[in-house]
């Protein structure tokens, strides 16, 4: 943005500031760059040169101290190995003297000292060493002895002297470079603080620009803002300080003005809201009154109709007993069409009943063992498994919490489904497994009957859902539709599983019990571990009790005589195995198998044994 300093924008004031602050920043780097460079510069010098000086010094004096031990001790023995030392310290001065000369290029004054200790050392030698060693060597240690007089100590006093003066000017050097040293040190520390003073006075007067260009204009804009929130909508909103707050209090005060307009609306659509969750709620009110009334309806009604039909299904069966032959063809067939649709209804009223009072006539959960449970579903299932050769097998079951009638009632309806719809001439096998899945039972029914198409697998569980015409299949639609509502009344899910090679597998799973996940798990690979499945005692379990009777009439007077109702007709039996009323109550009616002539069996009394049908 054009203009002066006060026009400018946040970002391009913030920006100067931190340039500022950086060129300043950047120059004192700079600086202590350079006089950090020359420190390490002075350092290296330091450690690198005028150190190992100071210890080739001592090491040239140290290599005449041996020639001139080495030269006095041959003199007093004569002996050549006394002449080792003065061979050494020779060649130690000569390499000292070598390694000084690369160390001191630098110096000058310690290369001169250098030159004038090399000259006093040949001097020494030359003068007093090496006539030494000669006179002692021809003429012996006597006359060796003779020449090391006064004069030639002085000489060596001498060339020690030279030496001490190399030492002197090493010092010397190492002084100056540790003062330099020290000074760029020192240098470097009030770089350091100029920078900190750089950063300090850069922070306060970036709080301050801070505090006037951004906290300032915020909190005058955040106190209008305020009293906006409190209710006062004509509150007029004004930003202050750089042009972007200015902008901002001119944006939330449009938004100011536009909440105003809406709020109107808003306030006429929370009265309609208000009104319509009323109605809502009263409607709700009314369904849940209409179906309690609709349900007992259904109840007291289902009851009524029980007796008119068993009175009509009686006298309609005494009627085809008493008269047969008497009347005409067509009178016998109107008189079992009678008899017939009396049946169908009272099956489908008792139907009704059970599917009405899984969850609401109940008495409470209790450990239910599947093991024996399927025992009793082989006895009440013996009679259509009879006509039907059929086989029920089951692998070891687990034990869970429910309520014994109902899951019963569940396991007949799948077991006699199992074998109601059957391929022709293919004898039934029907086996329930189970398995642990997470915190849950897996349960298995699984036979090689016709199977479910995939696309009816969940309608099959609608009830009065058909998928055969009641000629082929009899049955009133409601048998798996009770078997999915005892399933989520124990809080499971039922499916089918569409994925079989053959027949049909319906699974279903109910919770393990508390604490009970570990052990499930155990008792669950134990009997995957088995070859065969394990099978109860008692002959119900394998399957086919004994030779299939000629008529299931025969059949179903073996089964069990639980759940007879007074003045109930008789029929053929149907295998759908579908448990009513009597059954939901705790009492088990018998199921019969599919297609088979009809028994016709009624007594002068009108009682028979009440049973049910249901399809999937």
């Amino acid at each position: 943005m054009s203009g002066g300093p006060g026009r400018w924008t946040l970002r391009r004031r913030v920006l100067a500031l931190l340039g500022l602050v950086g060129a300043l920043l950047l120059g004192v780097a700079l600086a202590e760059a350079v006089v950090a460079t020359k420190n390490r510069d002075y350092t290296d010098v330091l450690l690198m040169k005028v150190g190992p000086l100071r210890v080739h010094g001592q090491d040239m004096l140290n290599a005449l101290l041996d020639q001139e031990t080495g030269v006095r001790g041959y003199a007093v023995t004569g002996d050549p190995e006394d002449l080792v030392p003065y061979e050494q310290g020779l060649a130690r001065e000569r390499a000292t003297a070598r390694e000084i000369r690369e160390l001191s290029d630098t110096y000058p004054g310690i290369e001169a000292d250098l030159v004038a200790v090399e000259q006093q050392a040949e001097q020494w030698r030359r003068t007093v060493a090496q006539p030494v060693i000669d006179t002692t060597r021809t003429s012996g240690t006597g006359a060796g002895q003779a020449l090391l007089t006064d004069e030639s100590r002085q000489r060596f006093d001498e060339l020690r002297d030279a030496v001490g003066a190399l030492q002197e000017e090493i010092l010397t050097a190492r002084e100056a470079t540790a003062r330099n040293v020290e000074r760029t040190g020192n240098l470097l520390v009030v770089l350091l603080i100029v920078a900190g003073l750089v950063v300090a006075l850069a922070g306060i007067a970036l709080l301050t620009a801070l505090d006037r260009m951004v906290l300032r204009p915020l909190t005058t804009l955040a106190g209008q803002v305020r009293e906006v929130v409190t209710g006062d909508y004509e509150r007029e909103i004004a930003g202050t300080g750089p042009p972007e707050f200015q902008r901002l209090g001119a944006d939330v005060d449009a938004m100011r003005r536009k909440i105003a307009a809406d709020l109107a609306e808003v306030r006429e659509a929370r009265e309609r809201i208000e009104w319509v969750n009323t109605q809502l709620q009263r409607q709700a009110e009314e369904l849940t009154r209409s179906n309690r009334d609709l349900e007992q309806f259904a109840y007291v009604a289902s009851h009524d109709l029980q007796e008119p039909l068993r009175k009509v299904a009686s006298f309609c069966q005494l009627l085809q007993r008493r008269y047969a032959g008497r009347l005409d063809e067509r009178a016998d067939q109107y008189i079992a069409f009678a008899v017939d649709g009396a049946q169908r209804m009272q099956r489908l009223i008792n139907d009704l009943l059970a599917f009405s009072r899984i969850g609401r006539l109940t008495a409470g959960f209790t450990d239910v063992d599947l093991n024996g449970l399927m025992a009793e579903v082989a006895a009440q299932t013996e009679p259509a498994r009879q006509y039907a050769d059929a086989e029920l097998t089951w692998d070891e079951l687990p034990v869970i919490r429910g309520e014994e009638p109902l899951l019963t009632n569940l396991l007949v309806n799948l077991v006699s489904n199992s074998v109601k719809f059957r391929r022709p001439d293919v004898a039934p096998r029907v086996h329930v497994s189970a398995r642990l899945v997470g915190d849950e039972w897996e349960i298995t029914c699984q036979d090689n009957g016709i199977g479910i198409e995939p696309e009816f697998a969940d309608k099959i569980f609608v009830i009065f859902q058909r998928l055969h015409a009641k000629d082929a299949y009899p049955g009133t639609g409601i048998g798996l539709a009770i078997v999915k509502k005892i399933v989520e009344y124990h809080g499971g899910r039922v499916w089918v599983d569409t994925d079989v090679p053959e027949g049909t597998a319906i699974r279903f799973t109910l919770p393990v019990r508390a604490g009970d996940v570990e052990a499930a798990a155990g008792s669950s690979a134990g009997a995957g571990a088995d070859e065969s499945p394990s099978e109860p005692a008692g002959a119900a379990a394998t399957g086919p009790v004994g030779a299939a009777p000629s008529d299931p009439a025969g059949a179903a007077a073996t089964g069990p005589s639980t759940g007879q109702v007074a003045g109930a007709v008789g029929e053929r039996p149907a295998g759908d195995g579908t448990v009513g009323a009597e059954a939901a109550a705790g009492s088990v009616a018998r199921t019969p198998a599919p297609a088979g002539p009809p028994d016709g069996g009624v007594s002068e009394s009108g009682a028979t044994g009440g049973r049910k049908e249901a399809v999937r």
